[in-house]
C-alpha cells in the first residue's frame, strides 16, 4: 500500500512538472549549473549566494508567473530628419520573378542608404508584441544576483547577460545598455528561469530570423551579384558552429552630465561585425545613418516592420559590392529622452568555419584566401576589443578613431 502510495505520489509530481512545462532533465541539468558555479566561485555554505543558487534550482516563481504584455510607448512627436529607406515586401520573394525583382531593389537600397525596411516577414503583430514581452522580462523579471549567474565567461563570446557600464564610451562615460544574447542554438546552454517557460518560442524566432527572413535576403544579395541564390546561405548554415544570436536590448537613460560629456552620443559611430542586422522596429528614436551626404538622419520607426543592415562579413564577402553603412545610438528626442528603449535584434554570422574571401571570381588570389580569416577568428577578435578603449585617433580623418585587426581597418566615428 505505502509503496503504491509513493508510486502514485512520484506520478503526480512528474504530471505537475508537465503540466508547468518543467522537463525532469531541465531541473538536474539546473542543479547541476547551480553546483559548478558555486563550487567555482567558493561561497560559504549558508551565504545570501549559496541560498540564490539553490532556489535557482526550484524558482517556481520566477520561471512561470504570467508573462507581462508589453506596451509599446508612444512615438516622438517631434520634427526629426528621417532617412528615406527603401521598403523591401518579402512576401514577393516566393517566385524566381519577384526575387529578380527585390534583388535589384536590394542592390538599390544598400548602395544608395545601405539600410532598409522589410515588411511582411512572417510575423503578425500580435507574434512580434509577445516576442518584445519576453524580451521586457528577461530584464525586469530576473534579478541581478540571477543575472550574475548568466553572464558571458568570455569577452571574445556574446553569449548571456552583457551589464550595463561595460564600455568605454567618452571621457570616462561607460554604456548604459544591457544586453541578453541568445545563439541561435537556443538550447546549448541554460536561461534565466523567467525565459524557461518561452524557450519554444525564442527557438522558433531564432530559426524564423535564419532559415526564412535572413536566407531570403541573402538569395537577394546574391542574385544581386549575379551569382548562385544560395551562394551566401550556403556560408550561413543554421546547424553549422556558429554565433548567429538573438540579442534582447535595453537601453537606459543616463545623467545630465553623462549626456553633456558624451555629446548625447550613446554608441559611436561603427559598423556591425557580422553579416546582416534584423532590428525588429520599435517606437523610441534614437538610430541614426551616416547618409551619403554626410548628414546623421534618424531611422523612422514602421509598425511591425524590420531594420536591415549589412555588416563587415558581407563587405569582405563580396569583395566590397556590399559596403557596411556607419550608424550610431544617441540620447531619444524630448518627448522620449527619460524612457527605456527595448530592442530585439537578430545578429547573423556566416558560420565559424568559412573564411572571409571575396566571392567575386577573380577578387582574391588563391594566397589571399588561404590566408584570409575565418569567421571565428574575426568575431573573436573583434568582440574582445569593442568597447576597451583601444582605438587610436585617425591621423587622416577627423573625429574619428581606428585600429587594424587581422589586416582590416576597423573605424569609430565620433
Amino acid at each position: 500500500m505505502l509503496r503504491s502510495f509513493s508510486l502514485v505520489g512520484i506520478q503526480l509530481f512528474f504530471m505537475v512538472l508537465k503540466t508547468l512545462g518543467i522537463e525532469f532533465t531541465d531541473i538536474l541539468m539546473q542543479l547541476s549549473h547551480a553546483v559548478k558555479l558555486n563550487n567555482a566561485t567558493r561561497f560559504p555554505p549558508g551565504s545570501s549566494d549559496d541560498r540564490h543558487l539553490f532556489r535557482s534550482v526550484f524558482n517556481f516563481r520566477e520561471d512561470y508567473r504570467g508573462l507581462t504584455e508589453y506596451v509599446p510607448p508612444p512615438t516622438t512627436t517631434e520634427q526629426l530628419d528621417w532617412a528615406d529607406l527603401a521598403i523591401i515586401d518579402l512576401s514577393k520573394a516566393d517566385t524566381l520573378e519577384g526575387r529578380k525583382a527585390l534583388a535589384d531593389e536590394v542592390v538599390q537600397a544598400m548602395n544608395t542608404q545601405g539600410f532598409f525596411y522589410v515588411v511582411n516577414h512572417g510575423y503578425t503583430v500580435e507574434q512580434t508584441r509577445r516576442t518584445f514581452s519576453i524580451a521586457s522580462s528577461t530584464f525586469d523579471d530576473v534579478d541581478n544576483e540571477e543575472k550574475k549567474m548568466y553572464m558571458g565567461k568570455s569577452p571574445a563570446v556574446y553569449e548571456g547577460y552583457k551589464p550595463r557600464q561595460t564600455w568605454q564610451i567618452e571621457q570616462g562615460v561607460t554604456d548604459q545598455i544591457e544586453h541578453y544574447n541568445i545563439n541561435h542554438d537556443v538550447r546549448n546552454r541554460m536561461h534565466p528561469g523567467a525565459l524557461r517557460p518561452h524557450l519554444d518560442e525564442i527557438e522558433k524566432f531564432s530559426r524564423h530570423n535564419h532559415t526564412h527572413i535572413l536566407f531570403t535576403i541573402l538569395r537577394l544579395m546574391a542574385m544581386g551579384m549575379q551569382l548562385p541564390e544560395d551562394t551566401f546561405v550556403d556560408m550561413h548554415r543554421f546547424e553549422a558552429p556558429g554565433e548567429s544570436s538573438g540579442v534582447f536590448m535595453k537601453y537606459y537613460p543616463r545623467s545630465p552630465e553623462e549626456e553633456l560629456q558624451t555629446k548625447n552620443v550613446w554608441l559611436k559611430g561603427h559598423t556591425d561585425i557580422g553579416s546582416i542586422t534584423i532590428l525588429w522596429s520599435q517606437p523610441i528614436s534614437g538610430l541614426q545613418i551616416l547618409s551619403p551626404d554626410g548628414v546623421w538622419r534618424y531611422i523612422r520607426h514602421v509598425e511591425n516592420a524590420l531594420v536591415v543592415n549589412s555588416g563587415d562579413v558581407m563587405q569582405l564577402l563580396s569583395g566590397n559590392f556590399y559596403k557596411p553603412t556607419i550608424h550610431r545610438v544617441i540620447q531619444p528626442p524630448k518627448d522620449q529622452e527619460h524612457m527605456e528603449r527595448l530592442g530585439v535584434f537578430y545578429f547573423a554570422m556566416a558560420a565559424d568555419d568559412v573564411k572571409l574571401a571575396s566571392v567575386r571570381a577573380g577578387a582574391a588570389s588563391e594566397s589571399e584566401k588561404a590566408h584570409a580569416p575565418t569567421m571565428s577568428d574575426w568575431r573573436k577578435e573583434r568582440t574582445e576589443r569593442y568597447g576597451t578603449g583601444s582605438m587610436k585617433p585617425s591621423s587622416k580623418e577627423e573625429k574619428v578613431e581606428e585600429e587594424v585587426i587581422l589586416g582590416v581597418v576597423v573605424k569609430e566615428y565620433n
